[in-house]
Parts: structure tokens; sequence; C-alpha cells
């Protein structure tokens, strides 16, 4: 029979040096030898959360339907873009046909994607521009026959012009295309009125909302051990009791997929994976401004490059003040293209309010300026954050431009015009049942007494969805 004597823990040295048998390699409580500890948690990452944005820009309103369903209106004026001709150089007359049949929602009143006749009449007067490569087109006529109205895609024009068509089209050069809108009308003495008349069409778009659940559980007894480490949360939690911090992280992280859902959210294709185990999605911001608003690729260089989005803002609703929500590289950009404005301060020496001196801080960067309209600058952090946005190579995006203010649309449940800001979230409720934001407690520990369970479980839940009205006026930066 033989005695295990275990060794010694520490073994003296006559040398205050480290060794493998007197160095204390873990904290043991059991130990004579107290370590220092710091009790309270160190917050090294700072204010983890994320969700601001929609907070900013938007509201959030009531919906009690599966489907949230609003029109939008399409353009005042005609202009159709791919017209060609069979006409020839100086010829008096020319006979045009429109080609498309589908005719763009944001630039006739036809309905989106539907065939439809040509909105131009008899008597209308008419501007003819070239495309690219067919610069040196340009006539004005009159429209004397529109070839089987209401029905058309053809009409004949007589020119103004002495000299007739400026275009050196063939029957066989049938590359050749123009634009033509219309800019007026004339006619003689004693004619009869305007044949005909034009019926406007709203632009009909629609989202639905999705149900957005989370939930965290502790067992019974995890609820009644304490911890020596004091935990501390973002919304103020604290104390000494562990799942304190991991249901209010919880929380906040539930929270923040409220928002991130609303701008990542898309809608399931068809012949999906995800249509094929029933889930349809919705639309999100990046999502509708990708198929509906504007997209500027590319790094903000100098003005010229900013310029380009302001004459894009022109050409759609001209909203006056906009706000950028951007990363910190974009951001950077757009300072240094800022700063570059002044000539006293090549290397950008006296940014911000170009009046810095040797007594005040130097101020780098801009909060807002102004070109033709007014914009706010301000750094995003979803897509500045390690463990979402930031630092993505494959489908980045760098920043949103989102028009402030309200605008006019027709609600369905309301039944008449109403203001609604460009960005809104759309929550289901009813007088019985509110789920904006649920939050229940089941089980049989902490003040629960549902079920069996010996677990604390907080219940988390939301129905959404994000409305992006006039996502022309948006820009994606990417």
């Amino acid at each position: 029979m033989s005695l295990n004597i275990p060794g010694f823990a520490l073994q003296p040295s006559a040398t205050r040096v480290p060794t493998a048998t007197n160095y204390m390699t873990s904290f043991d409580f059991l130990n004579q030898y107290l370590p220092d500890t710091y009790e309270k948690e160190f917050e090294r990452y700072g204010n983890r959360t994320l969700s601001s944005f929609l907070r900013m820009v938007g509201a959030e309103m009531p919906s009690n339907s599966d489907l949230i369903k609003w029109a939008e209106q399409g353009r005042l004026h005609i202009k159709y873009t791919d017209v060609s001709t069979p006409a020839v150089v100086n010829a008096t007359q020319a006979v045009f046909t429109v080609a498309d049949a589908l005719i763009p929602a944001d630039q006739t009143m036809a309905a989106a994607g539907t065939a439809s006749n040509i909105a131009i009449r008899k008597g209308q007067t008419v501007m003819i521009s070239g495309n690219a490569g067919y610069a040196g087109i340009s006539n004005k006529g009159i429209v004397t026959v529109v070839a089987g109205n209401p029905d058309a895609t053809t009409f004949t024009v007589e020119f103004f012009e002495a000299g007739g068509y400026t275009g050196a089209g063939t029957t066989v050069d049938v590359n050749e295309k123009v634009s033509v809108f219309i800019y007026g009308s004339e006619f003689k003495k004693g004619d009869a009125g305007m044949e005909g008349s034009l019926e406007p069409f709203d632009t009909i778009l629609e989202n639905n909302p999705i149900i957005i659940k989370d939930n965290y559980a502790v067992s019974g007894s995890d609820m009644a051990q304490i911890g020596w480490v004091e935990v501390s949360t973002e919304d103020g939690a604290n104390g000494y009791l562990w799942y304190l911090k991991a249901e209010h992280e919880t929380r906040m992280r539930f929270e923040d997929y409220l928002e991130t859902a609303m701008v990542e959210a898309v809608k399931a294709g068809t012949g999906s994976g995800a249509i094929g185990a029933g889930f349809v999605g919705s639309e999100g911001l990046f999502s509708a401004i990708e198929s509906r608003g504007n997209i500027f690729t590319g790094a903000i260089t100098n003005l010229g490059d900013f310029d380009s989005i302001i004459e894009r803002l022109d050409k759609q609703g001209a909203i006056e003040e906009n706000v950028l929500f951007l990363n910190r590289q974009t951001s950077f950009e757009i300072d240094d293209m800022l700063a570059a404005q002044n000539s006293y301060g090549n290397g950008g020496s006296s940014y911000g309010l170009f009046d810095n001196d040797e007594e005040m801080a130097l101020n780098l960067g801009f909060s807002g300026f102004r070109r033709a309209y007014d914009f706010y600058k301000t750094d995003w952090k979803y897509l500045n954050d390690p463990t979402m946005r930031g630092g993505l190579v494959g489908g980045a995006i760098d920043g949103v431009l989102v028009p402030a203010g309200s605008t006019n649309v027709y609600d369905q449940v309301l039944g008449r015009n109403a203001k609604r800001p460009f960005l809104h979230v759309r929550y289901r409720a009813s007088e019985t049942e509110d789920r904006r934001y649920k939050s229940w407690i089941t089980g049989s520990a902490g003040g629960a007494a549902t079920s069996d369970a010996d677990e604390m479980r907080v219940n988390f839940l939301s129905e959404r969805a994000l409305c992006t009205m006039g996502a022309n006026n948006f820009v994606l930066f990417k």
C-alpha cells in the first residue's frame, strides 16, 4: 500500500526571482495571498449601442395591416428619351416612333412598368434633341398627326426651322436616337380644341412589416448567485448579479436590431430559398435607395464630385436641407474637399471657419456647408463599427444622404393626404395589441409564475416596416 503525498504549491528560493516552483500562476481565493482586484468592469469599447439614426431622421406611427401602401406623384411634364426616325437631313417633316413602351414612372404620367400609348397629342409643340453620339440634332416642331390616337406610338412633326431636320438619319441608321419633350401648343384660327386628355397616374408603392424577436433566459439558481465583478451597461444597469448584465445587453442588442433590420432588410426574390421557406422579407433603407434612388460610387476628392450629386438632386425634388450620414473615411474626404476651397489653407492649416490662430484648438472638420442646398454632416456609428458594416469590402456602403423634412402622401388608412417624414417606421398596433416594442417575462423565477420551468425568460418582440418615401431624393455612397 502506498500513500501519494502532494507536492508543495510553493517552494522557497534563495533569490527573489520567479521560478517554476515559487511563481503563483493563477489567482485562487483559497490562497493566502489575495490579489488586488478591480471590482468594476472596464468599458474598453465605450458606448457599444448603434441605434440613433432613425430616431434622428424619422418617426414612428401605428399601422393595423399586413401591407402598407402609399402613392407617390409622377412627373408633371412629358419627356421621351428613346425615340427614332427615318427622316434624312433637311427634311421639313418627319415621323417619330417612341420605342420605350414601358414608360418610366418618374418621367411620365403612366404607371411604372406598364405599356402605354404616348402622351403626345396633335397641336402640341415639341423640342427634339439628339442623345449621346447625335449631339448635332436640335429641332423644334409642331405635331400634326398622331397615328391611331389614342393608342399611338408614332407621331408626325412639321419643323419650324427653314433648314428642316438637322439629323442625318436614314432608314438604315436605326441607332439614331433622340429625346422629345412637349413645351406648349399652337392652333390656327377656328381650329377645334385639343384632342383627348391626359390622366395622371401615381406610382403605388408598398412594404410589409416583419416580426423581430429575441429572448434571454437565466436559471433560478444563477439568479441567486452573486459575483465579485460589478457590472454595468450603457442604459444604467449595475450591480453584482451577472444576469442583470446579460439581460440588459440582450435588450440593447434587440433595440439595435430594430434599427438595423429597417436599414438592411430586403424583399425575398421570386424563387429564392427564403420564399420557399415561407419568408417574404421587407424593403429596408438601402434596398429602397438602390432600387428607386441615386447611387454615387467612388471617393469624393474634389468639389466637382460633389457637384455631380447636386446636379442629380436638381433633377429630383430639390429638397433644401439634407443630412449626410457617413463613415469616417468619407467624412474625412468631404472635410478635405471643403478645406481645399480655402486658398490660404493649403495642407488644411485653417479648416473650420478659416480663422484659426495659435491660441485656439485647430478645427479640422466641418459639421455643415451650403452649396446650392444646405448639407449637415455627421458620422454614422453603424458604418464604422467593426462588428457591423465597419471595414466591409464586399457590398460596402460609405454613407447616405437623407432629405430633411416631410412630404405629402395619400394615406389609404386615413383616406386623405397626410404629411409624412421621408423616413418613418410603421409598427403593428390596434386597440388591444401594440407590437411596437413588447417585453414580457415567463418561467417561475424572478417574479414570473407562468410555467414550471426553473428559469426567468425575458422575451422581446416587435413587428414593423420602414417606409422610404421619395427615395429619388436620397443618395447612397458606395
